[in-house]
């Protein structure tokens, strides 16, 4: 397997999905009830990406990319890879999972036990159609390239039960890129893992993905994992995708109330426009004072709106001093030492705070403080979210 991708760039994406729809029946307990488990679900996935699907339990993530693998069929949709339709409702077309040729990783990896890590890999291999057939020696070539790649060269003969978790994840993955999918479906890979473990392999997981061009989907429920490993996130609830945006886009200047609630933590206060200011700003007065924030949605004075502001973009100072729009004076109630940071939480008018800080900056509860709000930070969100 080289290490730079030799697939065909062009302007037709790897992967179309078109207004994919599934529903799964209920059992008796809710007399045979419909769930939407996927609700008109349309993105595309460009050669050498890292797409994310990213939500909470139940969100429908995990459907979305068992329909695209086969294993679900959907009620209705198209989904297409490289320009070959594998299943379109129109067209009553639906190319069975094993016929798809595209790799995948499991939650739980799916390894056979009873193998070394040589047979592992070499199995999709063996029992490729007989038009894809190879010679012994070019099974072994192709899975010495592929372990290399993953860094488990040196371990060909191991049983797979001997392995750690790290290295049972890599040899999952090598078994899903020894066939040289045209893209890689990836089922929260790293959940098994110990937290430190899982941080180490974001790291070489993404790095193997861009040294070899690999086109993949990812599905995470964690927000940290799709923000640091993905080209391209899509946030969703409720079967449907909620914002599609690269990961700084999706943190910074999210587009509903969930996705600022559910990607990391915001603080939020409702409140009323004001006025309008130049360069997308509005004046927006809330329970607490009054502040300013950003939309390049169209608002009018007595709009009813959500000021949305994360921690980190607020600024804490010991002591009071004169209060005017977006700079409040408040009394720190709690505080928390978090290692590369120290939350406060400040009790402005009747609604608490978090401040988050350098760690050499901490406050003690009690103390008086004056927070500042920076406009270009604060982003304004429709009130119903």
């Amino acid at each position: 397997m080289a290490e730079t991708s030799d697939l065909p760039v062009g302007d037709e994406p790897v992967l179309a999905v078109g207004d994919l729809v599934k529903t799964f029946t209920e059992g008796k307990a809710r007399k045979g009830g419909v769930v939407r488990a996927v609700g008109g679900v349309s993105f595309a996935i460009e050669q050498g990406s890292m797409f994310t699907l990213l939500g909470p339990s139940g969100c429908g993530k995990t459907t979305t990319l068992r329909c695209i693998a086969g294993l679900e069929q959907p009620d209705s949709g198209h989904i297409a890879v490289r320009g070959t339709t594998f299943f379109s409702s129109e067209d009553r077309i639906n190319v069975q999972a094993n016929e798809r040729g595209l790799g995948m990783v499991f939650q739980s990896y799916a390894i056979w036990p009873h193998m070394n890590v040589f047979q592992n890999v070499a199995f999709p291999l063996q029992v490729a159609d007989r038009k894809q057939k190879m010679s012994r020696t070019e099974i072994r070539e192709k899975v010495e390239r592929v372990l290399s790649v993953v860094q488990l060269g040196e371990l060909v003969d191991r049983q797979a039960t001997d392995l750690s978790g790290g290295q049972q994840q890599r040899l999952a993955l090598a078994r899903a890129l020894v066939m040289e999918p045209p893209l890689l479906l990836l089922d929260e890979p790293l959940s098994n893992l110990d937290a430190k473990l899982r941080e180490e392999m974001r790291f070489e997981l993404k790095d193997l993905q861009r040294r070899l061009g690999i086109t993949a989907i990812y599905v995470t429920h964690d927000q940290v994992e799709a923000l640091a490993m993905s080209n391209t996130v899509a946030v969703m609830n409720a079967g449907k995708i909620e914002q599609v945006g690269r990961p700084r886009q999706i943190y910074e200047t999210p587009s509903s109330l969930f996705v600022a609630d559910f990607i990391g933590t915001s603080n939020f206060f409702p409140g009323r426009v004001t006025a309008e200011e130049p360069g997308d700003t509005f004046l927006v007065e809330t329970s607490a004072g009054t502040l300013y924030a950003n939309s390049s949605a169209p608002y009018s004075k007595g709009d009813p709106v959500t000021v949305a502001v994360r921690p980190e973009q607020v600024a804490i100072e010991k002591g009071t001093f004169p209060a005017r729009a977006g700079v409040w004076n408040g009394q720190v109630t709690n505080r928390a030492f978090l290692g590369e940071s120290v939350d406060h939480v400040v009790a402005v008018g009747g609604i608490e705070i978090r401040c988050r800080c350098n760690p050499s900056i901490s406050i003690p509860p009690g103390s008086d403080v004056t927070i500042t709000f920076n406009e270009r930070e604060a982003t304004l969100l429709p009130a119903d979210g």
